[in-house]
């Protein structure tokens, strides 16, 4: 990955091999701060106010629990394009 592509961001998912794993045209992010996947975009695309609001418990392998653990992420109240870390569970 160039450093124009660390600049736009990884997004959460993106394969490891895929030569651009930055944002896309057309899509909405958020971006997630502290924890096991701080500074990675997550796409939001096609989610509900109800979903925005409430954040997401996304799974990771590099979290306190290792495989099968899961962050979780809620929008920041002052900047809710920004989700915080807020722990992690099994």
């Amino acid at each position: 990955m160039d450093d124009e592509a660390l600049l736009r961001g990884r997004v959460y998912g993106a394969d490891h091999d895929d030569p651009d794993p930055g944002r896309r045209p057309g899509r909405e992010y958020r971006e997630l701060v502290g924890g096991p996947l701080d500074g990675l975009l997550l796409d939001v695309t096609g989610w509900g106010e109800d979903q925005l609001v409430d954040g997401a418990a996304l799974a990771t392998e590099i979290g306190k629990y290792g495989a099968g653990g899961r962050a979780h992420y809620e929008p920041r109240p002052a900047d809710p394009r920004r989700w915080d870390w807020q722990g992690d569970t099994p």
